[in-house]
């Protein structure tokens, strides 16, 4: 009983320590929902890649790798190089969707250092996919290839937005490149 009137006491003292869950005027004078962020061009970038290894079955999903020898960068808010030597590595589902994580290195016109941590996913119909894989161009309305690159860069550089922005990527798989348009989500 005496431990009762502590608690009971306490929260007269202290009236901010309100019941957990209990409905307080601020939830029940929310907003509708939130407004639909919009998009801005970032960046277009060229990245130039070699064959694929293919590492085969690993735990039921067909594994490969796939080199990035270079390209380029070019938009109203980075312009640059690809640095050669990162990678996209593939997880190939039975569906034929793509689960990918590239990790690259940009380099941007003023000499800046920038990291690429890119995964998303590529998908579409089976006869779609066989025509990309035998390196015909194909419309990318024909398929979905959607990434959401992260970019690890100095903090106190010019181009430390690119650390604390959302983006989105729409992509393209072609013989010997991919096109990334990298979007700013505003």
């Amino acid at each position: 009983m005496t431990r009762d009137m502590d608690r009971r006491g306490l929260l007269k003292a202290m009236p901010g320590l309100g019941l957990a869950g209990a409905a307080t005027p601020l939830a029940a004078a929310e907003p509708g929902p939130l407004a639909t962020p919009p998009l801005s061009l970032a960046m277009r970038l060229r990245v130039l890649i070699g064959a694929p290894q293919e590492l085969g079955m690993v735990d039921g999903v067909r594994k490969r790798v796939i080199p990035i020898t270079g390209g380029s960068v070019d938009g109203p808010r980075l312009t640059g190089k690809v640095l050669p030597g990162g990678a996209d590595w593939q997880s190939i589902r039975a569906d034929g969707t793509a689960d990918i994580l590239a990790r690259y290195s940009l380099q941007a016109d003023d000499g800046a250092i920038i990291s690429v941590i890119n995964p998303g996913y590529r998908h579409g119909p089976a006869p779609v996919l066989a025509r990309i894989a035998a390196g015909e161009v194909v419309d990318p309305a024909l398929y979905y290839f959607r990434t959401t690159p992260r970019f690890e860069v100095a903090s106190n550089g010019p181009h430390a937005w690119l650390g604390r922005t959302a983006f989105l990527c729409t992509a393209a798989r072609y013989k010997d490149h991919v096109a990334l348009d990298i979007f700013a989500v505003g």
